[in-house]
């Protein structure tokens, strides 16, 4: 007999507004300070200014992915499509954790070739454009973090990350300008972009581990499969456990199927309810299907 209670958690849905707000506003910033610095370049012929306008851009791309991969994350299941598509924003986190990693490579390479030869830079002018880039991503980071889950949503969190990346970048830049500007120690650029790289380096790990174990649907890191089997077997009229596979098909939404081998005159109904209700309360797992046997499963399939 089998059972497929169901319902997955509706986290996701009800903070799909909250992060679509949170995400179309840090877009709308961006975008809004990148075409100040690009016409303020234009118009004052600052290299640095059109520079840091192109960056900005990079930034509103990750931005425009995240929530783009919101959008596509609400439409509902189809028949080819039968989870739906949350995992679309496994993939935009994914691609934003690949992007974060190969910046914070990008800059130790470059950093290296700095300290050999370590140019002079204008400190007074590069705190300056640090200092819109600051004012920016700090708005942006803001706004993600009081609005967006950026715990919860491995997307919005990728996101996030990025934002904050760019934040510490820009502090990283304001220090150095006043190192260069006040000490004419001009090995602090490429030294504050080395540590800086290794923070959003270390941070983007977390969010490429986090994606790539969802999209391996390994176990959820705060579900124990000992826990879960010791829990089903403590229920009335339960023998043992066997088949037990639990994974993650998107964030928020954690799945569970296995076997409970049962006494023959057990009500099969109430053991189902039960379990799944128990699974529920206990795990935080909605999504269930439950076979029930009377016996030892002899098939090859069934083993474990």
């Amino acid at each position: 007999m089998h059972s497929h209670p169901h319902g997955h958690s509706h986290r996701a849905e009800t903070g799909r507004p909250n992060n679509r707000r949170a995400l179309a506003a840090a877009l709308g910033i961006t975008v809004s300070i990148m075409l100040l610095e690009f016409i303020g370049g234009w118009w004052l012929r600052s290299l640095a200014l059109i520079s840091d306008a192109g960056h900005m851009l990079s930034d509103a791309g990750s931005l425009a992915l995240s929530l783009l991969a919101l959008l596509l994350a609400a439409r509902p299941a189809s028949p080819g499509m039968t989870y739906g598509y949350s995992r679309v924003e496994v993939l935009a986190a994914l691609l934003n954790g690949f992007t974060l990693m190969g910046v914070a490579g990008w800059v130790v390479w470059e950093a290296v070739e700095r300290f050999r030869n370590p140019p002079e830079v204008a400190g007074g002018p590069m705190m300056a454009i640090a200092a819109i880039g600051l004012f920016a991503n700090a708005t942006s980071a803001w706004w993600l973090k009081r609005k967006g889950d950026v715990h919860g949503n491995l997307n919005v969190r990728s996101a996030y990350l990025h934002v904050i990346g760019d934040l510490l970048g820009s502090v990283g830049a304001i220090v150095a300008g006043f190192l260069m500007y006040a000490f004419s120690w001009y090995e602090a650029d490429p030294l504050i972009s080395v540590v800086t790289s290794a923070l959003i380096a270390r941070s983007a790990w977390g969010v490429l581990a986090s994606a790539v174990r969802i999209l391996m649907e390994g176990a959820p890191r705060t579900v124990s499969k000992r826990r879960v089997e010791e829990a089903l077997r403590s229920l009335p009229n339960v023998v043992d456990v066997h088949d037990l596979h639990i994974w993650t098909i998107a964030p928020d939404f954690d799945a569970l199927s296995c076997h409970l081998i049962v006494h023959e005159d057990a009500d099969a109904q109430t053991v189902l309810r039960e379990a799944a209700r128990h699974v529920r309360e206990a795990f935080c797992i909605d999504h269930v299907t439950f076979q029930v046997e009377t016996a030892p499963c002899q098939t090859r399939v069934c083993q474990t």
